[in-house]
């Protein structure tokens, strides 16, 4: 069934040959509402500019934005809209966000407890590097796997260090800790926050936190909440990235996630931190 605009449309197109009155009667459009749609087609479109800054937002995120995160980037730009008009520009545009979350695993391997909860749920920081949160997650590719170990700083959300390997070694989460000490002052000294996997149970992982100063914190067994955020990241790299695409071997993967980590860290924008993505909030 046409809409009233649509009718308008094909009669505007007809009348320099058929009589208006006529056409109107076979499209069944009262007079007024046809002259209605007409003066507004004629209007100037208020919508124009932001419109294309919608649409150039979208794209530059390869759709994984919704309007909420649309609007926050055009409010970055200068722009100022509601939800509700920016959800109507995408419809008008045809355009959705390609995200749709799906259930993942963490890789878990055997779980034991070595140490307390300290972080009790309390994600949020007053400053960086006062909390971090660490967990390893899997993700496969004909046949093989590779494996994901990040660091994230609790104060902004950011992938501070992270390592990736085809095989779950300690080598994997030493060099991830490596990494992020280099950028540690050496007068800090944050909570690093896991699950209890077997990797953090290791006496070495526990003596290299030791030696570094680091304060070590575990959730409680078979409770994934306690590590909440760090999960959310996972399902949010794999929506966003990893479920989007179709690989051919690791390394493509592999690619792909370091990335999208940068992104995540440097461009993706999150209403938490008021509009800005987490090196900016940090940098703010």
């Amino acid at each position: 069934m046409l809409s009233a605009q649509e009718k308008v449309s094909i009669v505007s197109e007809l009348r320099q040959e058929w009589p208006l009155s006529r056409l109107l009667i076979v499209a069944g459009l009262p007079r007024s509402t046809f002259y209605y749609h007409v003066k507004r087609l004629a209007a100037p479109d208020r919508y124009q500019s932001a419109r294309a800054l919608v649409l150039k937002i979208y794209h530059q995120h390869k759709g994984r934005y919704g309007y909420r995160r649309i609007r926050l980037a055009c409010r970055n730009e200068g722009v100022l809209l509601n939800g509700k008009t920016v959800r109507k520009l995408m419809k008008e545009l045809g355009i959705s966000s390609l995200i749709r979350v799906k259930k993942y695993r963490s890789y878990k391997g055997e779980q034991g407890r070595i140490c307390d909860n300290l972080l009790k749920r309390q994600f949020d920081a007053e400053r960086p590097n006062e909390k971090w949160v660490t967990d390893v997650t899997e993700f496969k590719v004909n046949g093989k796997k590779l494996y994901l170990s990040p660091i994230m700083d609790l104060y902004n959300g950011e992938i501070i260090a992270y390592n990736l390997a085809t095989r779950p070694l300690p080598s994997m989460v030493q060099t991830m800790l490596t990494d992020a000490l280099k950028q540690l002052p050496k007068d800090e000294h944050p909570i690093l926050h896991s699950d209890q996997g077997w990797q953090y149970q290791m006496s070495r992982w526990q003596r290299w936190l030791k030696d570094s100063g680091i304060v070590q914190s575990m959730s409680r067994r078979g409770n994934c909440l306690d590590n909440a955020v760090i999960e959310s990241f996972f399902g949010t790299l794999k929506s966003e990235c990893y479920y989007l695409n179709e690989y051919k071997n690791v390394d493509d993967l592999k690619r792909d996630i370091i990335g999208y980590i940068d992104y995540y860290n440097q461009l993706r924008i999150k209403e938490k931190l008021g509009g800005l993505s987490p090196v900016q909030y940090r940098l703010s």
